[in-house]
């Protein structure tokens, strides 16, 4: 090939190359995210997890019913096995008494039987049987049978725990999975973007109508807790959740409450919006799955989210459910 020839061929191959990247737009660059919509996505990320995290809170506690129920209900399947040794013991001895003197071969069989439920089919082959106290083998019976209920009773509570385990476990996972793709959208932020996002105003208003009573001491407790952080599932003193602050005010008055928003919508009459009163709770979403404390003139103490913590907030904030008057 001439040198000519290749100039030429090389002059074509770098016209084509222009032309097809004339052709070709250029790729944009990668936008920063936009620190309002990253509050959005944040935002709607909290709140699924907070979701999840109040369903983990009633399950906790339906566990907790499960675990004192099967505790009441094994003791009471050891005191009906006593009583039914003693039931047993005595239609024995009666058995024995009946053919005192005679082959007790048979006899034997029955009265070594363990089983219930055997010891009666037993005891039905004994000639005798007619001849046996009525009411002491009708005792026996209702006392067989009534230990029989507790132990399907006992392994229904069990299966049940099981079951409750398993939710508690997905609820974990699905609060573990929300929390880290926030995290995610705001590791996507610039330090003083994070910084603005993350920003709270820890004051408290001046000019709050005073408490009274035990309200008094929930709302002074809550609010003292203003500028504490937010962790789900945590109950103080440092760290809270929204159900968690609220039990840990109350309680500070006094006033037991379940670790759970929607359970403590439960724990004393409505109040409508027109009466609302210094330490009422107010409820947000539907399902329930945010709580705070009323602390008058519109604002609420609650502890909001990860990101944002304990704080005094606008009680029209989020979407309000209804209001409850503990104690």
């Amino acid at each position: 090939m001439t040198r000519d020839r290749k100039r030429l061929i090389a002059g074509a191959a770098g016209i084509a190359a222009i032309g097809v990247a004339g052709i070709i737009p250029a790729m944009p660059a990668q936008a920063d995210p936009d620190i309002d919509d990253v509050r959005k996505k944040v935002d709607k990320l909290y709140t699924q997890a907070e979701a999840a995290n109040e369903d983990y809170s009633n399950a906790k506690l339906r566990l907790q019913d499960l675990k004192d129920q099967l505790e009441d209900l094994s003791a009471d399947e050891k005191r009906q096995s006593k009583e039914l040794d003693k039931i047993r013991a005595e239609l024995r001895d009666s058995v024995l008494r009946q053919f005192e003197g005679s082959d007790v071969s048979a006899v034997g069989q029955v009265i070594t039987s363990e089983d219930p439920q055997e010891f009666l089919a037993g005891l039905s082959t004994v000639s005798s049987y007619n001849a046996l106290q009525a009411d002491l083998l009708a005792r026996y019976n209702t006392e067989a049978e009534a230990l029989q209920v507790r132990r399907e009773a006992t392994e229904d509570a069990k299966s049940q725990m099981a079951k409750v385990k398993t939710t508690m476990q997905q609820k974990k996972s699905e609060i573990d999975k929300k929390y880290e793709a926030a995290q995610a959208e705001l590791d996507e932020l610039e330090a003083d973007e994070l910084e603005e996002f993350q920003s709270t105003d820890t004051s408290i208003p001046s000019n709050l109508p005073p408490p009274s009573g035990r309200a008094k001491v929930a709302v002074d407790y809550a609010l003292a807790q203003v500028g504490d952080s937010y962790v789900y599932g945590a109950t103080g003193t440092e760290s809270w959740d929204c159900s968690g602050l609220t039990m840990g005010a109350w309680g500070q008055a006094g006033v037991g409450l379940p670790h759970s928003s929607s359970a403590q919508y439960s724990s004393g009459p409505q109040v409508s919006r027109d009466q609302l009163a210094p330490g009422d709770l107010v409820f947000y979403y539907s399902p329930i799955s945010h709580v705070g404390i009323y602390i008058g003139n519109g604002m609420i103490v609650h502890a909001s989210n990860p990101s944002t913590g304990v704080k005094v907030s606008p009680m029209d904030e989020m979407p309000y459910t209804g209001a409850v008057r503990p104690g």
